[in-house]
């Protein structure tokens, strides 16, 4: 049986409580929405009191089940305004479910500027001053806690970005090595985190017992075709391994759907130098590592070590997405300045979406020039210097267009766009718009049918199926992210009508439940609504659900536009 722990941030005081019938049969983020919905006041200050912070491991996590470690961080965004589920590998999610903890809940906010560190084990809670962390970064503050606390312990920090409550600040996790690899990016959580004065959170599930499985043989039968599945899939079983996320450069700039210079065309010329082969090449003749998982019991392995040119530990989980931001959005070309531009977000805790679109920002506003990157390293480094040109740069890409009088700013919900063009990929298009999280591609990845033709094709330069197309992701994703389990197992379950039973099979082995498919879309939809309604609370309204006028620019190569109106997009909100 599942309990809640409670901290209170301002008494330094910690409560387990059992879980209120309201929450029972909930995990990641169905969980982490229902718990902001029912708790967090949706006109408060993100920064203040009475907002939390949730960490909450999903309904299959701590179990063998494949890829299923991943962990949901809620709570209301300082940088959209609304409400707010990022995600992160790790070993904290699969830890905290051995304890037995079903949600981690960080109530309230310290009078002091004193920060301290949450340790979590089998043996009780113990709040801790902080000490010398203060002012360290996520690299430094790891290698502390693991030479304290021992190897393997999972480890959420904050850098100085969070420490500074930046809208950009992200809360990383240790990776497998120890190093801030993993990060719950989205959103400006870590200033959340800091908010509460806490500099980090330390789990170790050691003497812990195993979770609890209610059928073991049917699901290990369940979990034997599920790995399976995974593992035969052409993206989750060969290309995603193969050369991580960033196997989608060459993909995503082929289909002139690859956002260069802050949007302007759909193909950068220099594509081929930063793209996932190029990157497998470098890794490889400089004894990196190009393969590796993002949590224990992960069979995709996307993640990567990337060495500098002498050979030496330059970056982790070097992903497509910061690849895109700090490149072609930027016209940066040299992938180890992208490199370097992914550690300093790592230290200094970062989004590295929102940090790379900020520069791009400040290069359209005259900053530094395009396409320098030294100068963007340079800029970037002011945040962990506590400057003023710093603290521009780490609230975003809105603030720093705001503060640079630029009026091309691709964010929607005030949070920045990712690495397709929602104009000639129409349905990750439409999620940027309607989804309650802010512009953000993972919470409906259109891509799938668009551009890699999984789980169907659908044209990504017409509207036609795409509005669809958007709403059923949606609903997955969220099914998806309160199960624990990794969104690329979408490739594999989009493709395989045997999919979503699996998973409803392992469910219902681990819980000795009678799911069906149709609960999974239920529980999808649940928690989606709920994140509407915080939203609408929160003071949104259709308004909220639209691209910038920036994009009804005709978009290269395919000549198009984005062309849906509030109408057309108000039907992904309609279940």
């Amino acid at each position: 049986m599942g309990k809640l722990l409670r901290v209170n941030t301002k008494e330094k005081t910690f409560a387990f409580e059992g879980v209120p019938g309201a929450y029972e049969g909930l995990g990641g983020r169905a969980l982490t929405s229902k718990m902001i919905l029912d708790e967090v006041p949706a006109t408060c200050h993100a920064l203040g009191k009475s907002n939390k912070l949730i960490f909450a491991p999903g309904l299959l996590t701590g179990s063998p089940a494949a890829n299923s470690g991943r962990l949901s961080a809620g709570a209301k965004s300082p940088l959209t305004g609304g409400i707010k589920e990022s995600n992160s590998g790790g070993y904290a999610s699969q830890k905290l479910a051995k304890l037995g903890i079903t949600a981690l809940v960080l109530e309230d906010k310290p009078e002091t500027a004193d920060y301290s560190i949450l340790v979590i084990n089998n043996e009780g809670v113990q709040i801790l001053p902080a000490g010398d962390l203060t002012g360290k970064g996520n690299y430094a503050v790891m290698e502390i806690l693991w030479e304290k606390y021992g190897k393997n312990v999972a480890v959420i920090s904050i850098g100085q970005a969070g420490e500074q409550c930046l809208k950009g600040a992200s809360m990383n996790q240790a990776d497998l090595n120890g190093r801030p690899g993993r990060a719950h990016g989205r959103g400006g959580l870590g200033a959340v985190m800091g908010s509460k004065k806490i500099k980090a959170i330390v789990v170790d599930d050691k003497g812990a017992p195993r979770v609890e499985i209610k059928d073991p043989d049917a699901f290990k039968a369940a979990n034997k075709k599920w790995a399976n599945m995974l593992r035969s899939h052409p993206v989750s079983g060969e290309g995603l391994p193969a050369l991580g996320t960033a196997v989608l450069v060459n993909v995503i700039n082929e289909a002139g759907a690859f956002p260069t210079k802050n949007f302007r065309s759909g193909r950068f010329e220099h594509a081929q130098d930063i793209s996932g082969e190029k990157m497998a090449e470098l890794i490889e003749e400089r004894g990196g590592v190009t393969t590796e998982g993002c949590h224990p019991g992960c069979v995709i392995k996307c993640s990567n070590v990337y060495h500098d040119k002498d050979g030496k530990y330059l970056t982790s989980g070097f992903e497509y997405e910061t690849i895109w931001a700090f490149g072609a959005h930027t016209t940066i070309k040299e992938l180890d300045d992208i490199a370097m531009l992914d550690r300093l977000c790592d230290d200094f805790g970062l989004d590295t979406i929102e940090m790379g679109v900020a520069l791009g920002i400040a290069m359209e506003g005259g900053m530094i020039p395009w396409g320098d990157g030294k100068a963007a390293i340079d800029l970037l480094s002011k945040v962990g210097g506590y400057a003023p040109e710093g603290k521009i740069i780490g609230n975003g890409a809105l603030f720093t267009g705001d503060a640079l009088g630029v009026d091309r700013v691709p964010v929607v919900k005030k949070q920045a766009f990712p690495a397709y063009d929602p104009r000639s990929c129409k349905g990750v298009g439409v999620t940027y718009a309607t989804t309650p999280m802010g512009a953000d591609h993972t919470a409906g990845y259109g891509v799938t049918a668009n551009i890699l033709s999984v789980g169907g094709t659908i044209d990504p330069c017409k509207k036609e199926g795409n509005v669809e197309l958007s709403q059923n992701l949606q609903i997955a994703t969220a099914a998806i992210d309160s199960a624990g389990l990794c969104l690329f197992i979408a490739f594999a379950v989009l493709d395989d009508a045997g999919g979503v039973p699996t998973i409803v099979d392992m469910l219902n082995a681990m819980y000795g439940l009678t799911l069906t498919p149709d609960d999974v879309v239920a529980l999808g939809k649940a928690t989606l609504n709920n994140e509407k309604e915080f939203n609408k609370k929160a003071g949104f309204t259709k308004v909220d659900d639209q691209l910038p006028e920036m994009f009804s620019e005709t978009f290269a190569p395919h000549n198009t536009t984005w062309d849906f109106t509030a109408e057309e997009l108000s039907k992904t909100l309609d279940f």
